[in-house]
């Protein structure tokens, strides 16, 4: 039973350990291939225009943009 509650001590602290340099590296969560853009495409689907969703991430991602660009500190 030891053994089991070592291992189960060692994963949470690997766990931990990811978790925390996660949050002071402030970058996103990525695959390792790059997924579709990796390959040359934008969007999952061949539809001609995106869909309100898309649409709204982009505008926020592109507000947020300009804010970074503009930041001060």
């Amino acid at each position: 039973m030891a053994v089991y509650l070592t291992t189960f001590a060692v994963f949470l602290l690997v766990i931990a350990a990811m978790a925390v340099g996660y949050i002071f590296q402030r970058k996103s969560v990525s695959g390792s291939c790059g997924g579709l853009d990796g390959i040359g495409i934008a969007k999952e689907c061949d539809c001609p225009e995106p869909c309100d969703a898309r649409k709204k991430r982009e505008a926020r991602e592109a507000r947020h943009a300009d804010w970074k660009k503009n930041q001060i500190i």
